[in-house]
């Protein structure tokens, strides 16, 4: 009696997008889970999933950017205010079913401002579209003005 449905290698081939002989590699390997019965092998759901690291149902693959901006010469009050305008813009707009996630470490004695990005790939382009305007802005004027 069996609880799930299981894959066979030409479904998990088509899934991923990824050859046959592929596949038969990755079982052969060891990455990727499978039973053997008869002569072909057979892919659990759950195995799919800790290969893709996503669920096997999701459909297309989908593909996140991690990011990390290192602003040197900040204080803390400079890094608050960017800090709050990366937040104030990955807050808007954006795919609410894939929001960005950000977070700041400002490191007092090196003046350094490190902004970690996880999420989307165009989504983390506009937020470091938005941090070079910004930062550019600000290297302008210090630049013009001294």
């Amino acid at each position: 009696m069996m609880e799930e449905r299981m894959y066979s290698v030409e479904e998990v081939a088509e899934r991923l997008g990824l050859h046959v002989r592929t596949v038969r590699g990755y079982i052969r390997s060891g990455r990727l889970k499978a039973v053997r019965i008869g002569k072909q092998y057979r892919i659990a759901p759950a195995d799919l999933e800790a290969l893709t690291g996503r669920p096997s149902a999701a459909g297309l693959a989908r593909m996140e950017v991690s990011s990390i901006v290192q602003v040197e010469g900040i204080d803390r009050t400079a890094a608050d205010r960017l800090g709050t305008l990366v937040l104030a813009g990955t807050n808007t707009g954006g795919d609410p079913a894939r929001p960005l996630r950000v977070q700041t470490v400002h490191d007092p004695e090196r003046n350094r401002l490190k902004i970690v990005i996880l999420g989307g790939a165009a989504a983390t382009a506009e937020i470091l579209r938005l941090l070079e305007a910004v930062l550019g802005e600000v290297t302008g004027e210090e630049a013009g003005g001294a």
